[in-house]
Parts: C-alpha cells; sequence; structure tokens
C-alpha cells in the first residue's frame, strides 16, 4: 500500500507543469508607478490567457510565471533587478519602460544571452547597439520624433517652434529627433530650452518663449510634467499650442491639466486603438481582470508577452538562445498591430496615431505610418 501511495505520488508530480519564469522589470513605485502596473497588467493578462490553453514545450505541459521586478526608473535598481532575473532562471524578459533603465538593463540581458522586450523604451539607441536580443512594441522616437517634426510644419503650419526637453535618455532623445523632422521640414525652431525630470516650474522658461511668441511648444518629457507646464503656460496667458510625442496621452495628464489641457496634441506610438476591435475587445478582457481601465501601455506588454510567448512555442525549446533566434523571426497580429521585427529588433512600419484634448478627454484625430 505505502509502495503504491509513492509511486501515485511521484506519478502526479511528474504530471505537473514544469514552471516556467518570464521576467517583467517596470517602475513599480515612484512617480510613474500606475504606468509600470498598468504594463506589468499587460503582460499577466497574456500569460494568464496562455496558461488558460495548458500549454506545453517540448511535449512537456508548463505553466508560465510571470517574475515581476520594481526598477524604480532607476538605472541603477535596473541593472541590479535585471541580475536578479537572470539569476532567477528566466527564458525572457518583457521590460523595461524607462529608456534610461532598459539601455544599461540590455546589457545584463545580452552577457546572459536572454531575449527582452520593451513595450515603452523608444530611445533610439536601445537598439543601435547591436545585441541580437533586444526588442521593442512599439516606434522609437527617431522615426515617432521626425514624423512629430515634419506634421507640426506641415499639418499644424507652426511657423516658430520651441522646444523643451526633460534632459532623460527619453526626453532629449526625442526632442533631438523633433528638432531633426522640423529642419527636414524647413521649419523654423526660434529656442530651445531644457529642464529636468524632478521639475514643477517652468515659468522662467516659458516666460523665455512667450517673449519669442512661440506659437507651438513641443515638450520631450511625460505626461505628469507636460500637465503642470500646460497649467502654467495658461497662468502666464500663453495661448500657444503644447505639442508632444509618446508620453503625454493619459488620464494622469487630464486630471492634472484640468480645462489648461485642452487643445494639447499628442502623436503616440500605435494605431488608433479605440477604433480597433482587437483593442477594444483587450480592454473589456482587462477591466474584468484587473477591474480598472486601460491607462495607456498595457497592450504593448500584451503583445510584447505574445511575442516572447510565439517565440517559445516556435523554438519549441527553453533554451535562451534558441528563443532568441525564434523571436528575431516572429510575425503575430498584435493588439497594436502587427508585431514584426526588422534585423535591430525595431518594429517594421510602426503606425504613430495623433492625439488631442478635447472636452477633457483625447480623442484620436488621425493615424500616421503603419501598414507593417
Amino acid at each position: 500500500m505505502a509502495a503504491h501511495a509513492w509511486f501515485a505520488a511521484t506519478s502526479a508530480f511528474a504530471d505537473d507543469p514544469q514552471v516556467v519564469k518570464i521576467g517583467f522589470v517596470g517602475p513599480l513605485t515612484g512617480p510613474v508607478a500606475r504606468v509600470g502596473k498598468d504594463l506589468q497588467y499587460g503582460a499577466q493578462l497574456a500569460i494568464d490567457e496562455e496558461n488558460a490553453k495548458h500549454p506545453t514545450v517540448a511535449g512537456k505541459p508548463v505553466k508560465f510565471v510571470l517574475d515581476v521586478q520594481d526598477d524604480q526608473a532607476d538605472p541603477r535598481v535596473a541593472i541590479q533587478v535585471a541580475q536578479k532575473l537572470v539569476d532567477d532562471g528566466v527564458v525572457g524578459v518583457i521590460g523595461h519602460y524607462n529608456s534610461g533603465c532598459s539601455i544599461p538593463a540590455s546589457t545584463v540581458y545580452h552577457n546572459a544571452n536572454v531575449a527582452m522586450i520593451t513595450p515603452g523604451s523608444t530611445n533610439p539607441q536601445l537598439t543601435k547597439q547591436g545585441y541580437k536580443n533586444v526588442f521593442r512594441t512599439m516606434g522609437h522616437d527617431g522615426v515617432g520624433g521626425v514624423v512629430a517634426g515634419h506634421f507640426v510644419v506641415e499639418q499644424m503650419k507652426a511657423k516658430r517652434i520651441g522646444i523643451i526637453d526633460d534632459r532623460t535618455a527619453f526626453g532629449q532623445g526625442l526632442a533631438d529627433a523633433f528638432e531633426k523632422g522640423v529642419k527636414e521640414a524647413n521649419g523654423n525652431i526660434v529656442d530651445r530650452e531644457f529642464t529636468n525630470d524632478k521639475a514643477v516650474d517652468f515659468r522662467a522658461i516659458l516666460t523665455s518663449l512667450k517673449a519669442k511668441n512661440v506659437d507651438v511648444i513641443f515638450f520631450g518629457g511625460l505626461d505628469e510634467q507636460g500637465a503642470m507646464l500646460v497649467k502654467q503656460m495658461r497662468s502666464l496667458g500663453m495661448a500657444t499650442q503644447l505639442f508632444g510625442a509618446g508620453a503625454l496621452k493619459s488620464n494622469a495628464f487630464l486630471q492634472i491639466a484640468g480645462p489648461s489641457g485642452e487643445r494639447t496634441q499628442d502623436l503616440e506610438p500605435g494605431p488608433a486603438l479605440d477604433k480597433l476591435p482587437a483593442a477594444q475587445d483587450f480592454g473589456r478582457r482587462y477591466k474584468v481582470r484587473f477591474n480598472q481601465d486601460v491607462e495607456l501601455y498595457a497592450p504593448f506588454a500584451y503583445d510584447a508577452a505574445l511575442a516572447m510567448l510565439k517565440a517559445i512555442h516556435d523554438a519549441n525549446s527553453l533554451d535562451r538562445q534558441r528563443i532568441v533566434d525564434s523571436l528575431a523571426k516572429v510575425s503575430i497580429p498584435g493588439v497594436t498591430g502587427k508585431i514584426t521585427f526588422d534585423p535591430y529588433g525595431d518594429l517594421i512600419k510602426p503606425p504613430y496615431t495623433l492625439f488631442e484634448v478635447q472636452q477633457g478627454q483625447w480623442k484620436s484625430i488621425k493615424t500616421v505610418g503603419g501598414g507593417g
């Protein structure tokens, strides 16, 4: 009887799915924690849905588990948690969010042959390092910033353009790309100013820009700071248009800016999700699972997780290098559009959507690019 019980127990144990860890890293504490949680939930939803299908790899049952880490939007912490994930035995990583975290962390993953897909880091430098293990599920600023620059000159007909950036890897890189786009379109930049990502008082910069009669201010920085910026613009009597790319569109911007945010425009990576049936369905599933609405980036994290899972199944292996090689060939229909990568790990033909604040809500105006 004892032997029979032992055999039954070991047989059941042998049939238990193997736990396969996929890392997730983002800013889960600090000023952009809500973005980090949004990303985490997007990735988690993909993992949950995959596990519901009772997946197998190499003929053996597996259970995917998201190994969640907080990089606090701090590059030094990012390197530490990247090493922890490598040591934890993850087969791939979804993350990071901030470009300033993704760039140093990518070296840690590269040295361990771990695939990394960022759903939010858009600095072009990330994929210019020559690492074959680094991918992203949204267009980078080298494209988006340039597109924004052309749009402001050619579509908005801006004559006197001012630029402010927050001196982060993201903000400065984005502003550089925007400046390039404006110059390509033969536009006129009358001034470029900078702040830092902790600043709350922009009146000195804005007073200078006001004196130069700018008709558009481009901000290379994040949503909450952009909201404070536009409030101070209005308090100084400036009717100037605020324009962003890849970071202003959020509920937080609307809440902080209030009526001052009206007419603010933002060019975001990805298609107009509010007009895509697949994205609307994703939003409903997300709300059922997490009891909150999508903030912004969750669909990109969901698609990153889908691509990672597809690469694992295509490789039919848990070997890190095989997964990296497989990911380079992935082509799937994602919530945000077609997910397929060029030799650098960048999304092929990424779309961008122009949004504008109208009556206290972000409204999609038009989609630019895409078609990959």
